[in-house]
């Protein structure tokens, strides 16, 4: 029995290309097959004369319509040297010996006949012969007159097809309002769950409750509750807003729409409107149903902002159209609208209301508890050895998003693979991350001692501040491996786990930053331009704590930082005083921590000097190195790894102590009633 789904399916058309090709393929024949242009030897009427008086003429055509003969000579004539020399331009009429050989262009077809019947009464009568008259069509002419319309037809065509994305639905120019969102239902359904998304546990909290009012909708309606209308995603990128998203298709059972919020933008005025009209349409029909926009910042930015007065702004048509789709006078219910950024900051806040967007869900970076899930879900398809530990892997990577660690998986497969391994062991993930914090191991780059000898005690430097500082991120590793487009040299720390911090962990911070800076000026009595990426995160750093968190006595508590300030600020809220001041004040900040930092290295000159040599010899030093070198962290706070490696958070060792000092506090009352008992007894 045949394959019905074979003999359904359609052969593919072929291209614009094919077709333009195939068209001027055949504008070429036309013009060769069909031209007038025979390759005759044009001569004069002179020589015609001196043809027919020696009876060399086989045949003469009158053109009518052209005003010339064409000439046709008998296959004996053409051995003589004085016609072949003239018709050697032309070997194949040569050759062959059919005509016509010449033409003779004439003034007119009267004049032409006058001056021929002449000619026949001088001849003898056997010599007599008389002309053929005929018309002919002149491709080249019609080409010429039509040629330039037919041109001008098929290039708006053409650039129609072009414009509007090619053929298919939406792409011929009268469907250029269609909308071009990708459906997913029942036959083509995508395969991406919630356990996919690993590391969002609180988002897929908040979008699950969508996904069961859709499967069951009494749950909710018989207390009166209504389904959310939309549901904004905002975050960095790389966290895993459209991964959600395809988890909800694939989880929800109810068809799906797909688009990003650049399809909706257009050259033709009106047609981004058209196609968010056509796209709600379609979803009515579809109700109840879920539509998903990628990026809708592409066509969500805040209206005005940067709109000259009097301009039509075409995205601000569309995102008016989009808001009275979502929420005007006539909105149905049944469609869920979804929608993705990591600019919500520029959005106009009448998207952002409820009633459009009901809920805002944060996706941020995950942290080391959601790093560990992800890993999880990411090594499945690796062939892993027994020394992989995903929560080593996962307090390594802070600040890592869901992409990147995809991304940290997948370097290490290809680093086991270049290495001709069969497993991929630990060595390859810690390739594999330095390979995405620092770059590319230049392996062939040639640095002379001198240079060496520099990065060296710079990153010793970082090192052993680092160290020594307690609110300093401790260190993991330190390398004079060169990397990336200009790194010599990096030093990776392990960040704690916190989002609020007090002065003096900037400050240290600080400190450490220029820990390299400050090693090389006690070494070498110089300093490098190692030093450049360093200074500019202090000078940043050093700017946020005087201007935009307050944390400066004599600027005081006054923030400069606008959250929502245009693209273009070119005025800044504070005099010309203030600014001086403010320079100032950094400039003491940074001097200040430099001049710490370098007390700190002269104490601990003898420990940067291990280091140094250490790192010249072997290159890469890791932090169980560190501690057999210079000794332990002179700090009792267990790092972020421990924590989580020992089973314990710092809230749960916190919550312990806190348990201990109660049940202290209990037991000195306890035993001082006990006393007041015992001496009321005695008295």
């Amino acid at each position: 029995m045949p394959d019905k789904k074979r003999k359904d399916t359609p052969k593919p058309r072929p291209g614009f290309q094919g077709w333009l090709i195939g068209g001027l393929i055949a504008l070429v024949i036309g013009l060769t097959v069909f031209s007038n242009d025979s390759g005759a030897v044009t001569t004069t009427f002179r020589s015609f004369e001196k043809m027919v008086k020696s009876n060399d003429i086989q045949k003469v055509v009158l053109i009518k319509n052209q005003d010339f003969i064409e000439i046709t000579l008998k296959p004996e004539a053409l051995s003589n040297t004085k016609y072949k020399i003239e018709l050697e331009q032309n070997k194949s009429i040569l050759n062959s010996g059919s005509g016509p050989h010449y033409k003779v262009e004439i003034v007119s077809v009267e004049k032409f006949a006058r001056d021929f019947e002449d000619l026949m009464e001088s001849l003898p009568d056997d010599q007599r012969f008389d002309y053929e008259v005929t018309e002919r069509g002149d491709y080249t002419s019609i080409f010429f007159n039509w040629g330039f319309l037919i041109l001008l037809i098929f290039g708006f065509w053409f650039l129609m097809r072009r414009m509007t994305g090619g053929g298919g639905p939406g792409g011929q120019i009268f469907n250029i309002g269609k909308s071009r969102a990708s459906l997913f239902d029942a036959e083509n359904k995508v395969k991406i769950t919630f356990a996919d998304a690993a590391g969002l546990e609180e988002a897929k909290e908040e979008i699950k409750e969508i996904v069961d009012f859709l499967k069951n909708p009494g749950k909710f309606t018989k207390l009166g509750g209504k389904i959310p209308k939309g549901a904004l995603l905002v975050g960095p990128p790389g966290t895993g807003k459209t991964l959600l998203a395809k988890a909800v298709a694939g989880e929800a059972g109810v068809p799906f729409f797909t688009l990003s919020g650049s399809d909706f933008v257009e050259m033709f005025v009106g047609v981004g409107a058209a196609r968010v009209r056509d796209l709600f349409k379609q979803a009515k029909e579809k109700a109840p149903c879920i539509v998903f926009i990628d990026e809708i910042d592409a066509i969500g930015r805040s209206r005005g902002r940067g709109q000259m007065p009097g301009s039509n702004d075409e995205r601000e048509n569309t995102l008016n159209s989009l808001l009275v789709e979502m929420d005007g006078f006539s909105s149905d219910v049944g469609v869920i609208i979804l929608a993705a950024t990591n600019r919500p900051d520029v959005l106009d806040s009448a998207l952002l209301r409820p009633g459009r967007f009901d809920r805002q869900i944060s996706i941020d970076k995950p942290d080391i508890v959601g790093r560990e899930a992800i890993f999880k879900v990411h090594i499945k398809p690796i062939q892993l050895a027994k020394d992989v530990d995903t929560k080593k892997l996962a307090a390594q990577t802070p600040g890592f998003a869901g992409a990147e660690i995809a991304n940290v998986c997948n370097e290490a497969a290809l680093i086991a693979a270049r290495k001709d391994k069969s497993k991929v062991d630990m060595t390859d993930f810690q390739d594999a991350i330095d390979r995405v914090i620092g770059g590319l191991e230049k392996k062939n780059k040639i640095i002379s001692p001198e240079e060496k000898k520099i990065v060296a005690y710079h990153e010793a430097g970082h090192a052993v501040a680092g160290w020594f500082l307690e609110h300093a991120d401790p260190l993991v590793k330190v390398s004079i491996v060169p990397r990336g487009v200009a790194a010599l040299g990096y030093a990776q720390y392990l960040p704690k786990e916190q989002f609020l911090y007090q002065t003096e962990q900037l400050f240290d911070e600080m400190c450490m930053a220029l820990g390299g800076r400050a090693a090389e000026d006690i070494i070498f009595g110089k300093i490098s331009t190692g030093a450049l990426s360093d200074l500019e995160r202090i000078t940043k750093l050093a700017y946020s704590i005087v201007t935009v968190y307050g944390m400066n006595d004599k600027i005081g508590n006054v923030s400069f930082y606008d959250s929502k300030q245009s693209d273009y600020n070119f005025t800044k809220p504070y005099s010309d005083a203030t600014a001086e001041l403010i320079d100032k004040e950094v400039k003491a900040l940074i001097d200040k921590a430099y001049h710490r930092t370098k007390e700190l290295l002269l104490s601990k000159k003898d420990e940067l000097e291990i280091l140094a040599q250490e790192l010249l010899k072997r290159e890469i030093i890791f932090q169980s190195d560190l501690e057999g070198l210079i000794g332990k962290r002179p700090f009792e706070s267990p790092t972020t790894y421990d924590a989580f490696t020992n089973g314990t958070s710092e809230e749960e060792s916190d919550d312990e102590s806190q348990t201990d000092e109660i049940d202290k506090v209990k037991d000195d009352v306890k035993q001082a009633v006990e006393e007041e008992e015992s001496t009321a007894e005695k008295e």
